[in-house]
């Protein structure tokens, strides 16, 4: 029987890369994306492939669309094994190389949360119930090296480190939430991790990333696949980073 994985903002980037690569695995791959024309090219992409893949709807940063996306995984599968919150935003007037602890706007760092840290957590919450009927179930949460605290104490001591505060501050607290969710699912099995993809040629990380979009799915896909014991760490490439 195949294992059914859940990957939010799998229409492009890291989440079309990770979706491809648990696919190629012999899982069912259901494609979480916001934009349904976007979604159903990267789903086609990958069903040309032969890969076993399916579109599912779904706008972390609104409640309804959550629900509406649960309801109709409840209605078609009795489990889920694996869920990857991939989803994720730098707001373009953060950017990366910029320090914006200052002068950040309420609502940049509203919207920057709704979709990195309160989507993630509501939809989580959502399919535990899904995840509990899983013999091996497990979450991988997308985090960033910039959400690390003990890095930043360090950066800082340096002088002004010049990164996006709304997006650093939304992975610590997706940080957070991993270490807090893995206590509350050990007892039944359920391993949960955050992981560091890297800086990778993205949309979000631009062509001077150092990494491939293969290279960035590689700790996420490892993660899911191939580590065996990992519970409430933080990683990067098979390393584990300070929270």
């Amino acid at each position: 029987m195949k294992e059914i994985a859940l990957v939010t903002g799998a229409n492009k980037g890291i989440g079309f890369e990770i979706a491809r690569e648990l696919a190629k695995r012999g899982m069912h791959v259901i494609m979480g994306a916001r934009n349904l024309e976007r979604g159903n090219k990267a789903m086609g992409d990958l069903k040309q492939e032969g890969l076993d893949v399916e579109l599912l709807e779904i706008d972390v940063s609104k409640s309804d669309s959550i629900k509406k996306a649960v309801i109709e995984l409840e209605k078609k599968y009795d489990r889920l094994d694996v869920l990857v919150n991939n989803a994720g935003i730098l707001h373009r007037e953060e950017g990366l190389g910029s320090s914006t602890v200052l002068g950040v706007p309420a609502p940049i760092l509203r919207e920057t949360f709704e979709t990195n840290f309160f989507g993630l957590v509501h939809l989580t919450q959502r399919l535990v119930p899904m995840l509990k009927k899983s013999e091996n179930g497990r979450i991988v949460n997308v985090s960033s090296i910039l959400g690390s605290l003990n890095l930043a104490i360090e950066r800082e001591a340096e002088g002004p480190s010049g990164t996006p505060f709304a997006y650093n501050a939304s992975k610590a607290a997706v940080n957070a939430f991993t270490i807090h969710l893995a206590g509350a699912l050990r007892q039944y099995g359920i391993r949960v991790n955050s992981a560091h993809p890297g800086w990778v040629k993205t949309d979000m990380g631009t062509d001077a990333a150092a990494l491939s979009i293969e290279e960035g799915a590689k700790t996420i896909v490892d993660l899911v696949l191939n580590d065996k014991e990992s519970n409430s760490r933080f990683i990067h490439l098979g390393e584990e980073l300070p929270w």
